[in-house]
């Protein structure tokens, strides 16, 4: 019984040493930040895989969910109620495009970079509505600089 025990303790703190590198990033759902009316903030977030994003529903009206266009292979789609807060962990690498149902065509969206984006060239391509075409144009732009300031 003794040892049962003790090896239950030792994975136990084996799972937690290895979740210690993990981080959380908050993104907030928002009326106004910013960048404007209808808003993520921030909407570009740069994690490593196992990395966990928290969309919060700081003004109500507001969900998120990802387009399932633009994610890589293999990638979860997710969606989240709305004026729910919503966790994601992602492990697969690559660009994650998401928005808010309702304010999509007003620019309300945002994109999630997980380690390499090796679908960003797919995720470019992708033709969006209203305002979210610009939004988007502005992320990738944001996306390039990250990879400039990398090499």
């Amino acid at each position: 019984m003794r040892k049962v025990i003790v090896l239950g303790a030792f994975a136990a703190a084996l799972g937690f040493i290895g979740g210690a590198g993990a981080a959380e990033v908050e993104v907030k759902m928002l009326n106004k930040g910013t960048d404007g009316v209808m808003v993520f903030e921030p909407a570009f977030v740069k994690i490593n895989p196992g990395d966990t994003v928290k969309f919060i529903a700081a003004d109500k009206g507001h969900n998120v969910e990802s387009i399932e266009t633009m994610m890589p292979e293999g990638g979860g789609a997710f969606a989240g109620k709305m004026n729910e807060d919503l966790a994601i962990t992602f492990d697969k690498a690559g660009v994650y495009g998401y928005k808010c149902k309702p304010h999509y065509g007003m620019g309300m969206v945002g994109m999630v970079v997980v380690g390499e984006p090796m679908n960003a060239d797919q995720a470019k391509a992708v033709a969006h509505p209203g305002k979210a075409k610009q939004a988007f144009g502005s992320l990738f732009d944001k996306l390039a600089a990250t990879k400039t300031a990398a090499k």
